[in-house]
């Protein structure tokens, strides 16, 4: 069963401006979609369902170390992956968890 994967309106403007910055971002974010649809965990769990995924994108050349990071959500009764944050591990060190827990309720997801 795959699961859906839905991003947040903040995850898809934070998307556009960095894929503007690194142009392999949109195909090397296909490959994580497909990854997300069929193994949900995927990433470091941080509990209550949420995880945080390391990126590597093509055009900076420095591999996931160095790439993004994206923030998921896992609904599992609902069979749906959310999409919360994406940032450039190079402008931002790390992302708190009560910084993630603010994001999930603007997004209302909790």
């Amino acid at each position: 069963m795959n699961y859906n994967v839905i991003p947040t309106p903040d995850f898809k403007k934070l998307f556009k401006k960095l894929a503007k910055k690194y142009p392999s971002l949109v195909s090397d974010f296909r490959e994580l979609i497909h990854t997300l649809s069929e193994k949900p965990t995927t990433g470091t769990a941080l509990g209550q369902g949420i995880y945080k995924i390391r990126m590597s994108i093509s055009s900076k050349g420095k591999g996931k170390s160095g790439g993004a990071r994206v923030i998921t959500f896992l609904v599992t009764p609902a069979m749906e992956v959310y999409l919360v944050h994406i940032y450039d591990k190079g402008e931002l060190d790390n992302l708190h968890k009560d910084q993630i827990m603010k994001l999930l309720r603007k997004a209302g997801l909790i």
